[in-house]
């Protein structure tokens, strides 16, 4: 299990097969398997020249492109481990990751001058250019075919409640995990995925593992804007799209938006946030050719460890309650639902999602008391609060840490969020907890209008809110403050950013 091995059984079967292409400002570079292992083994030898050895960490700053992917390549053919950055990040949180993981080199895309020039006092920076030409001059070095339990990854998680983490991924967790989603759903090789979800991240990152172990077709683009995504998926073909919903709802409003223009996609993948069930059934009447289907991961588990299959999203099943479900455990993944003590909790009530199995990280990088903390007799806790129904299928609850305890009773804002969301006035909703004296947490509600806000209308409208909310929801659990933004903040991910918000409500 190591992650070259894709790249070299497409080097035997179809070499001059389409591998990458990127398309950017004035920019459409196309790669068949041989040219781009043919890179790859020329910059891993420019790395090695530079005296980077297996185990070193490179750095790497930059949108999606195909000189990023060329990059993670030669770090893994190297045996070196990949730390690609978070593009949002400020200047000194990306100094603390770099000092953090003791990144050997740091390679900067040319739109990222500006940061990395800043950054060279705590790291070597090249640019991807001059990576390229060093490796020009250079004979290509033989596949290290490093993998198993060796270091290829370290990713830092969001850092949204307090300093990031570097959860550190081996070649058999990205391995395990691919493994785990292409049991549940076949990642055909003929099949054209438009990477446009952050390589930063594992979403983006594991399905170009995914793609690349099966020896398919990859397209990048520098960044999400509805009306180039259109166009790249119309102009090549796109079969395969990972999105979250409010990507989805950018796509289907977008003024040049025509179905025929997406009749190629054949399977949505959405996660990261719940998917409004308007949402999905508009998207369902203008994609009909396409599979629709929810995962549940996160990066300490390299992916996603459970799967809402298509047959669960089509409008026909909704009757069975299985939309809201993340699915049930993958392959090789086990899960339980437990309370504070470890203990099973009875199905159908609310506890900790745990998982155990082959894709889940050895440990955070450097982080030993966090690492215990995180993973306790072979089981990964990770923060989340689900249940799980008598036939195995998992719902997400919400995060613990953003759980309102109000008046003693436990709110989870990610049900009232949905609650908001099928009012045909809110386009978006995030639910946070604020002081309150009488009931020590107040459920305060943070909303996106579909439409222009009016003051006029607001206490009408809060009204409104509050009476739909209490048709659908305990009395305790329905919003005591409503606040209209324009955009709610969201990480590079698509998740809401609730300490923000925290911060600007909690006064």
């Amino acid at each position: 299990m190591y992650l070259t091995q894709g790249l070299q059984r497409a080097l035997q079967r179809h070499p001059s097969k389409l591998a990458l292409r990127h398309l950017g400002a004035g920019a459409d570079r196309a790669h068949s398997f041989a040219q781009m292992a043919a890179s790859i083994a020329r910059q891993a030898a420019a790395l090695a020249a530079h005296g980077v050895r297996a185990g070193d960490r490179v750095a790497m700053l930059s949108p999606n492109n195909d000189a990023l992917i060329v990059q993670l390549f030669a770090c893994w053919w190297l045996g070196a481990v990949a730390c690609p950055l978070n593009l949002r990040w400020s200047v000194p949180e990306l100094r603390h990751a770099l000092a953090d993981c003791g990144a050997r080199l740091l390679l900067a895309d040319a739109s990222q001058a500006a940061a990395a020039a800043e950054l060279r006092a705590a790291c070597e920076v090249w640019s991807a250019d001059e990576l390229a030409a060093r490796a020009a001059a250079l004979e290509p070095i033989a596949d290290t075919r490093t993998g198993g339990d060796a270091l290829a990854c370290i990713l830092y998680t969001g850092g949204t409640t307090g300093r990031a983490k570097g959860v550190m991924l081996t070649h058999a967790n990205f391995w395990s995990a691919s493994m785990t989603r292409g049991a549940e759903l076949n990642n055909s090789p003929e099949h054209v995925t438009l990477l446009v979800a952050p390589l930063f991240h594992v979403a983006g990152l594991g399905r170009l593992i995914g793609q690349s172990i099966v020896g398919g077709s990859c397209l990048t683009l520098p960044q999400f804007r509805p009306e180039t995504v259109l166009d790249a998926i119309e102009a090549n073909g796109i079969n395969d799209l990972i999105v979250v919903p409010s990507m989805l709802q950018s796509l289907l409003e977008t003024p040049g938006f025509r179905p025929e223009r997406v009749k190629s996609l054949r399977r949505i993948a959405f996660g990261a946030a719940p998917m409004p069930p308007d949402l999905l059934a508009r998207a369902l009447a203008a994609c009909p050719q396409a599979e629709f289907f929810q995962a549940y991961g996160l990066t300490e588990t390299a992916g996603a460890v459970c799967i809402n299959l298509p047959e669960n999203h089509r409008l026909p099943a909704h009757a069975a309650g299985r939309l809201a479900s993340v699915g049930r455990a993958g392959l090789g993944a086990e899960i339980r639902i437990v309370d504070e003590h470890g203990v099973d909790v009875p199905r159908g009530q609310v506890g900790e999602i745990i998982v155990r199995g082959p894709m889940v990280m050895p440990g955070y990088w450097n982080q030993p008391a966090a690492s215990a903390e995180a993973l306790r007799d072979g089981w990964f806790h990770t923060g989340d609060g689900g249940r799980m129904d008598a036939e195995g299928y998992l719902f997400i609850a919400d995060r613990l840490k953003d759980m309102i305890i109000s008046g003693g009773e436990n709110v989870y804002p990610a049900e009232v969020e949905a609650a908001l969301r099928s009012h045909p006035a809110v386009a978006d909703a995030a639910v946070i907890g604020v002081p309150d004296v009488r009931w020590g947490e107040a459920v305060h509600a943070v909303i996106v209008l579909r439409g222009p806000a009016s003051d006029g209308a607001a206490p009408a409208l809060h009204e409104a809110l509050v009476m739909h909310c209490r048709e659908r929801l305990a009395g305790y659990k329905c919003p005591r403050g409503i606040s209209v933004v324009d955009a709610l903040p969201l990480s590079a991910a698509g998740k809401v950013l609730k300490a923000q918000l925290r911060q600007a409500f909690n006064t």
